[in-house]
Order: structure tokens, then sequence, then C-alpha cells
């Protein structure tokens, strides 16, 4: 029994945490599942025949989000026989079994190197009317080549590459989503080409390390020629990628950049720390030094270019002195935005054991001072783009404020957020499309423009967001790495795509 009515097709919902990488995964999942038959369930369904959820296992609370979540679904799937739990992503690849151990109503576990193969597992769970507990310990398929539901008729993520060959000392990601497995650029350009056709706009090139797509073939500058490649690409507008580390980044991408006049001036360089010290103990293999100086060659190439970061705080042993250091180098390094966390222990890290844990009061307070910080230079920056005109694309669920205000929203070319009036244009404008406007008032978080739009493009994105299309990519074609027996897992290390 299930709980479609005879003869109409299962519905399906997923829930996403974590990062971009994990965004991309789950239109890769909601491509498998239509591939199969089923449908998405409707906003307001509250008991899809499918909940699927692709977890994030970076911060401390993700474990108590799952649960929590998976606790509230118990007595909605008691009400409904036939109802299907699924948990993928990190947390399923780290925690396994106990999953079925903790929430024995759950009826699907597959990890991070097996989404392809969900529809069959839920296929058995329903025959054998038992969990389903699949983890594989490499990759199976290479996640581009299965189909893909896209949510944005105007911009897509495209993976140059899976996992991610760092040691740092906070990060699980290297033991849950493997070694780094680089495609083939023929492969990545295909699967732009496709999605350009399809209308969308704006590609961002993803991968847990992107300065170092290349190493499986030997071209330590490959990242940068992907680039130039991307350039050429006839009718896409915007390329923007995520996330470099500063140890691979070299001057070639930054000539690329400058080059290459698709891609987007705006650069996300996670700094994590500003102390040596802490760098040091965070196995991080750049200074202080090298990453300013980073900055300086993109600001003295693209003085236009705005650059974002990551930021932990309250490290194991961070000092009162290595602290100050990092607000030193946000203050030399005039971030446009920062996401800045507060350093989360995860079992099986290296610092997880570390001594010279800090108690959350000090992490606290320093945290506070951090944000008040980096806010305090986003807004002077911001501030000065006031009078500016700016590209904006627009998009979907980016104001949340934007029905009260009257205002749309959407993202300038280097990245900034903007709400903007339609004026005279409202009822015409439609998500995908392209303005101009000028800036007339700056936040710290986002730009406000409430004079009448200089320029109003329709765009072919526009125009599937009008008539409800979403891309579809069927998979791009592409030769498998080849795989042995899987080696050991490395000893884990807490991260995201964003290294």
């Amino acid at each position: 029994m299930t709980t479609a009515a005879a003869g109409s097709p299962r519905t399906y919902q997923v829930r996403t945490y974590g990062c971009q990488m994990n965004v991309h995964d789950s239109e890769r999942i909601s491509g498998l599942l239509e591939a199969a038959g089923y449908v998405r369930a409707a906003d307001a369904d509250e008991h899809p025949d499918v909940v699927v959820f692709n977890t994030c296992a970076v911060r401390e609370n993700a474990d108590n989000r799952l649960y929590g979540n998976l606790g509230h679904l118990r007595p909605v799937k008691n009400k409904h026989p036939g109802m299907q739990i699924a948990v993928g992503g990190c947390l399923a690849q780290k925690d396994r079994g106990e999953i079925v151990r903790k929430a024995p109503w759950v009826d699907v576990v597959f990890g991070t190197h097996n989404i392809g193969s969900l529809p069959v597992l839920l296929e058995r769970a329903r025959h054998n009317a038992a969990a389903e507990v699949e983890i594989l310990e490499s990759l199976d398929v290479f996640p581009s080549t299965l189909p893909t539901r896209r949510e944005s008729t105007y911009a897509g993520w495209v993976s140059i590459s899976v996992g991610c060959n760092n040691t740092c000392t906070f990060c699980i990601v290297p033991s849950l989503r493997g070694k780094e497995k680089d495609r083939r650029p023929g492969d990545i350009l295909s699967e732009v080409r496709a999605l350009v056709d399809e209308g969308v706009l704006e590609v961002t090139l993803l991968g847990q390390n992107v300065n170092s797509y290349g190493v499986e073939f030997g071209d330590r500058y490959a990242f940068g020629k992907l680039l130039r490649a991307c350039g050429d690409i006839e009718g896409l507008e915007r390329v923007r990628f995520t996330s470099p580390h500063p140890k691979d980044f070299t001057d070639d991408v930054i000539a690329a950049m400058t080059e290459t006049p698709n891609v987007c001036h705006s650069l996300h360089m996670p700094l994590q720390s500003g102390s040596d010290d802490v760098l040091r103990a965070m196995r991080r293999s750049y200074r202080s030094e090298k990453y300013l100086g980073i900055i300086e060659k993109v600001r003295a190439a693209m003085p236009d270019a705005a650059i974002t970061t990551d930021i932990i705080v309250g490290f194991p042993g961070e000092t009162e002195a290595d602290f100050e250091q990092t607000l030193d180098v946000v203050r030399e390094a005039r971030f446009a935005s920062a996401f800045t966390f507060q350093y989360s222990k995860r079992p099986g890290t290296p610092a997880a054991t570390m001594d010279g844990q800090l108690p959350k009061q000090v992490v606290q307070e320093r945290y506070e001072r951090l944000i008040a910080c980096v806010e305090e230079i986003t807004w002077a920056e911001n501030r000065k783009l006031v009078g500016e005109t700016v590209e904006v694309l627009v998009a979907v669920g980016e104001g949340r404020k934007d029905e009260r205000t009257g205002r749309m929203s959407g993202r300038a070319r280097d990245g900034r957020l903007v709400h903007f009036d339609a004026g005279s244009l409202d009822g015409q404008i439609r998500p995908g499309d392209i303005v101009h406007t000028a800036i007339t008032y700056a936040a710290p978080h986002h730009l406000n423009a409430d004079g009448e739009p200089l320029s109003h493009r329709r765009t072919r994105a526009g125009d599937a967001a009008e008539a409800g299309r979403a891309p579809r990519t069927p998979g791009v074609l592409l030769g498998l790495p080849t795989i042995g027996a899987p080696a050991a897992p490395p000893a884990p290390t807490t991260g995201c795509a964003a290294h």
C-alpha cells in the first residue's frame, strides 16, 4: 500500500542542508527521482510519498538537527502507510547504520558516493519492507553522469571535481567525499553548453578546491584554461567559481579572470584565520602574508573585484593575540562579505583532540567582535557604490522583504545582493531578466536601488521562468576514473565546499 492514489505517480520532497555541493547533489537527487517516475510534491503537501534528507556533517549540531526532523516525521509516516524516508549526504556517509539504529522508521540510508542508487534502494526497501543501507567508500558513478533537475532557470552549478586532497585538521570532508576526482575539461564544457542551450545565463564551477583542478591529469594550469574556455561559449553571460584554496591559487587564474569578459570579478577566498600559528595548527599550507599578497594581486588586476571569505573563530589554542591578528587581516583585506563560524568540534578530526579547547563564552565574545568588525568594513565598502550603475540578474527568493517593500532582487556581477524598484516596469521584469539600475542606499549585507531602472533586457531565462520551465540536463557522459579496491578511509579530518 502506498500513499499515492492508485495509478498516480509517487511524490517526493528533498530537504537540503549544508554547502553548495549539497545543493547541487540535491538537484541530481531530484533528477534521478523524476527520471524514475516520481513527481515533486507541492510546497503545501505535508506528507509526500518520499522525503529525502540530504545532510551535512560539518557543524556540531548537524546530528541533532537531523534526528529532530526525523522525529517530527515519525507520526506523519505512521499515519500514511507506504511513505518512505531516505537519508543521504555527508552525515549518512559518517553515521551509516547508526541512523537506522536511532531512527528505525528510516527506509533508506545512502552515502556521498552512490547517489545514483537511490531509486533502486527505495524500491528494494518497499519490496522487502526493511531498511536499505548502502554506503560506498569510493565513487560508484561520477555524479555528473546523473540526470539533474535544476532549481533555477537562469543560474546553474557545474561540478568540475569531487573530493578533496587537503588534510585540514578541522575538516571532515575528505573522509566523507573522498580523494579529489577531476572531470575532463571537455565533459565540463559540454554540461555548460547544455545549460546555456536551456537558457541559463550564469554558471558556477563547483569543487571542494577548484584551484587544484587538473591534479589528476597533471596540468596545474587547467583551471585557468577552463575559465578561458568558458569565455568562448556563446550565450554564457556570467561565470563564477567556488571555492579556491590560497595554497593553489596561481597568477594565471587572475589573468584568466581579468581577460575573460564573462568571468565575474568576484572571488571567494577562505581565510579561516589571520594568525600564522593558528593556520599552522589548522594545517593550512599558507600564511597571512601570502593570503594578503593574493588579494593585492587580484585588486591590482581587477580594482572592482568583490572578495569574500570564510573565517573560523575559537580554534583550539587560539589566543587573544591570534584573534587580533585575524581582525588585522580582515581590516587590511576589506572583504565585501564574510561567512563567519564558531569552531565546531567534530569527533574524528585531529582538532577535536587538541589541547586548548576554548570555553564557549570566550568563543562567543570573539565571534561578536569579528561580526562587528566585518560589518563595519562591508558597510563602508558598499557605501562606495552609492550612485553607481550596476547590472542585476533578477533572482527568486533573494529578498525576503520584497513583497512588503514592493522591490525585486538579484545579484550584481560582483555577487552583491541588490534590491531594486521595478518602477514603471512593474509586472514586466521576470526572474532571469537583466536590469541596469543606480544604487541609492547601502547596508552591510545588501544594496538598494529605488529609482526607475535604467534598462531592462528580456532573456530566454526569463521566458523559461515565466513559462514555469526548469532546466533539466540528462547527465553528461564521461569516463569514470578507474577505481580499484577502495583504500582504507583517511583519518577523518570539519569543513565543507568552502576550504
